[in-house]
């Protein structure tokens, strides 16, 4: 397996360069930037979906339903674990500013703020469970409470008015939500990142099923789901993936945990359309 792995990171490399190259430019202050070269980008794109669907999908490949959702679990669930306390250098890393290196981009509110930043006083950046860590009761124990594809850094208030709620549209802004809305039982993303919310979540609910200590994690159509392993709402979810596709600094992270970090990739950052083809 180490070998086949080896080959496999070699043969994206140049692939993965590209994308780092084309994050390179304009001025980024409240909003995650896209790739500076479209060209570049969809080129990287392209290689790199054509080697993994060879490689790393190759037993997922032309399924669908339940028998893609089962394959590409038992593809992704093949990862490295983190501690927790190694979440925060992860974060660093992942969701690193692409206009200013000693930042990270905070998902919520688009806010970039320094990497020194972390901790849990106001003015800090925290990690934030996008699938809430209550949703299952998995905590911040190695596994899913650690899992980086869920894992964002986020400002301390922000992250205190998300909460445990589910995912739905409607509601009010707050202070620096960035264009994200709440109300009384939902969480709205700002558009910028709504297909990245989504597709965080379709990854959680493929990649722990139940069968590894772990509870089985699930989309359903409800936002009042408390502690139940259950996310909402689904319809919702699935248009966030349609109408916000993956961009360069999604797909960035995904390619940095996979090559640094886990070794495991979001599926449906490399295919989004493989959300409808299990919901």
């Amino acid at each position: 397996m180490l070998a086949i792995r080896t080959r496999r990171r070699k043969a994206v490399a140049l692939a993965t360069a590209v994308v780092l190259a084309g994050l390179a430019a304009p001025s980024l202050t409240a909003t995650p930037a896209t790739a500076t070269s479209a060209t570049a980008t969809t080129a990287a794109t392209t290689a790199t979906a054509s080697d993994y669907d060879s490689t790393y999908y190759k037993d997922a490949v032309g399924k669908t339903g339940d028998s893609l959702k089962s394959s590409l679990h038992t593809i992704i669930s093949d990862q490295t674990k983190l501690s927790y306390s190694a979440v925060w250098d992860a974060l660093k890393v992942t969701d690193q500013d692409p206009a200013d290196s000693g930042n990270v981009i905070l998902l919520y509110s688009g806010i970039s703020r320094s990497k020194s930043l972390n901790g849990g006083d106001t003015g800090d950046w925290n990690r934030e469970h996008v699938w809430a860590k209550s949703h299952g009761d998995f905590g911040t124990s190695t596994g899913p409470g650690t899992d980086i594809h869920h894992l964002r850094p986020e400002d301390v208030r922000v992250n205190s008015v998300r909460g445990n709620k589910d995912f739905d549209n409607g509601g009010s802004g707050f202070t620096d939500s960035g264009g994200s809305l709440t109300d009384s039982d939902s969480f709205e993303p700002r558009d910028a990142v709504k297909g990245d919310v989504a597709r965080m979540i379709f990854y959680m609910a493929v990649r722990y099923e139940g069968g590894d200590g772990w509870a089985d994690l699930e989309v359903n159509g409800s936002v009042d789901n408390g502690s139940s392993p259950y996310i909402g709402k689904l319809d919702v979810l699935k248009q966030w993936n349609d109408e916000d596709p993956p961009d360069a600094f999604e797909q960035r992270r995904n390619q940095v945990i996979y090559d640094d970090y886990q070794h495991n990739r979001n599926p449906f950052v490399d295919h989004p359309e493989w959300v409808e083809a299990i919901w």
